[in-house]
């Protein structure tokens, strides 16, 4: 039988959710996938990119307290979400967020 997400230290409901419509169903798999990869498909499954959202993941899935990041890990860290965040952005299959998705649900916005 497969944990849930939430079982994930610092990981919550919310966070089970987001994994959920991402495709990652279990605390297994997103273990099993990492922190920078989850991260991809939650960018990719059009969640917003929040650096203290993917630092709580990180400590999380090394069992940390979400708090217990700071100093030159911290920044390191700020580098990796920033490589993260920028590579996302120009990817043309990601799910689009704010106006973009209202106006891809009602049909203005051509399909890919």
């Amino acid at each position: 039988m497969s944990e849930p997400v939430s079982s994930i230290r610092n990981l919550g409901p919310a966070m089970e959710e987001a994994c959920a419509k991402a495709g990652i169903g279990s605390a297994e798999a997103l273990r099993e996938m990492g922190a920078d990869e989850a991260y991809r498909r939650l960018l990719l499954s059009g969640m917003r990119p929040h650096f203290i959202g993917y630092y709580v993941l990180v400590m999380g899935l090394q069992g940390r307290p979400w708090n217990d990041c700071k100093g030159a890990e911290k920044t390191a860290l700020r580098v990796r979400f920033d490589a993260l965040k920028a590579e996302m952005a120009g990817r043309s299959d990601s799910v689009p967020t704010g106006i973009e998705r209202f106006l891809d649900q009602i049909g203005v916005v051509a399909k890919k």
